[in-house]
């Protein structure tokens, strides 16, 4: 069921409260109950938001932006050093797997207060 109030919300707030884990509607109650694991209703305004599925956007968003924050470090660390082969593998994936872990709930939030925001399928 479309909310109608909804649309009376600026969509770079909507899109705001969601990558800092807030809900769209109310900006105060959590969005997540667990790490990616989102709320069914918001706890302070009541809103439904567990019927809301993001699917792949959040992966993508979170591969794009991990592999554009990585890639000019790389071309320009990895050429000039020094460091044995497994510590460049072992420092570069870690580092890899940590902005993945730290995207991509942030990314998740994102997408589900667009979809929110704009009625999408599932709302």
């Amino acid at each position: 069921m479309p909310n109608p109030d909804a649309h009376k919300l600026d969509l770079s707030l909507v899109m705001v409260r969601g990558l800092i884990g807030r809900c769209p509607h109310c900006g105060v109650g959590h969005l997540f109950a667990r790490y990616l694991k989102q709320v069914e209703v918001c706890p302070v305004c009541g809103e439904a938001l567990g019927h809301i599925r993001a699917d792949d956007g959040p992966a993508w968003l979170t591969i794009i932006l991990v592999g554009h924050i990585l890639a000019p470090i790389l071309l320009n660390v990895v050429p000039d050093s020094t460091w044995p082969d497994w510590v460049s593998v072992l420092v570069w994936t870690g580092l890899a797997g940590l902005l993945s872990l730290m995207i991509l709930p942030r990314a998740k939030g994102f997408f589900i207060g667009i979809i929110w925001r704009n009625d999408g399928p599932g709302t």
